[in-house]
């Protein structure tokens, strides 16, 4: 089995406004939408490796999530340490718009903790579920040692938190820096505009800088990628030897395209849409799909997680399978 590091974190949410007639609802989000995705979604012979620490007060709550997802291995365990598990209150204006805030921490990934787990990987899908995960220096340390591919969701790097919790969108520090820590980059339209300048040319100068794709979800209307011309998969990962470098001085060719997302804009809850497009998308490259045609079944596996409620048997609802009622 081909395995795949999963790195985030597990959120507890509390949604408000999603309904205005109804009670907020609690239930699991972060990661595990993530994980959901990747349990429809990853290729046969491969398999989920959670790189994810919770705090001790909902570990078992969390352990029980990770037991009913066939992608990972039956000893797989996420972390526990001391202190509260984060909790993030989510306040939707409208369907696309939301307020958010965060409660609670787990501790920082260094690299002294990650570069032993990440030994015998195949390939990582870093989530930046609180923005927290890891810094710049831990990153590329990851970039630089770890030969497999790297897809990269830059997520809440984009969003601040004030003293009370409330998270805002802020600057990206060394966005450049950031993108190159990773072989695929996802991004929103919101977060691509805090990483400064023009976003097609930040795309480019990223390619330049050893990124092979740059996508932009854009919410109904699907996504945009930007990619190095003769990119195509990352179905190269677990080969011997590390990833293809570009010949120094080759001209490169760069492409880009609209992929529309078939259905449009959809009644529903978009909590974790962002994270079921990565899970789909890593999973497709995986896979070896081309990159289009990747962004594409990623658009619709995160249309089809619109029309379901929380992560707790997401993954059944992904697939198309019959499932009871949504979580709450």
């Amino acid at each position: 089995m081909k395995r795949l590091g999963v790195l985030g974190t597990m959120i507890w949410d509390t949604i408000m406004g999603r309904e205005p007639a109804e009670a907020p609802v609690e239930e699991w989000g972060g990661i595990s939408y993530a994980l959901a995705g990747l349990d429809a979604s990853l290729p046969p012979g491969w398999q989920a490796v959670p790189l994810v620490k919770v705090g001790r007060d909902l570990a078992g709550r969390a352990q029980a999530f990770l037991r009913d997802l066939s992608c990972v291995a039956g000893d797989a365990r996420f972390i526990e340490v001391p202190g509260p598990n984060p909790r993030v209150t989510l306040t939707y204006l409208r369907d696309d718009r939301r307020c958010e805030g965060l409660t609670g921490e787990v501790p920082t990934w260094t690299w002294g903790e990650l570069g032993p787990m990440v030994m015998g990987l195949d390939a990582l899908y870093v989530n930046f579920i609180t923005g927290y995960e890891c810094d710049l220096a831990t990153a590329r340390a990851l970039r630089q040692a770890f030969p497999g591919p790297i897809y990269g969701d830059v997520h809440s790097l984009a969003l601040g938190r004030r003293a009370d919790g409330t998270r805002e969108l802020r600057p990206v520090d060394e966005p450049l820096a950031w993108l190159a820590c990773f072989d695929v980059a996802q991004l929103n339209e919101d977060e691509m505009a805090q990483m400064g300048g023009e976003p097609l040319a930040l795309a480019v100068q990223a390619l330049e800088r050893g990124v092979r794709a740059v996508c932009v979800t854009l919410g109904a209307r699907g996504a945009v990628y930007v990619a190095d011309g003769d990119f195509t998969t990352l179905a190269w990962a677990g080969q011997e030897g590390r990833r293809p470098e570009r010949p120094v001085g080759a001209q490169r060719v760069v492409r880009t395209a609209l992929v529309k997302a078939e259905a449009g804009t959809l009644r529903g809850d978009p909590t974790g849409c962002g994270d079921v497009f990565g899970a789909a998308l890593v999973s497709m490259l995986l896979a070896g799909a081309d990159l289009e045609a990747a962004v594409g079944a990623a658009n619709r596996m995160a249309q089809r997680n619109v029309t379901y409620r929380g992560a707790t048997g997401l993954q059944h609802h992904l697939r198309g399978g019959l499932t009871g009622a949504t979580t709450s």
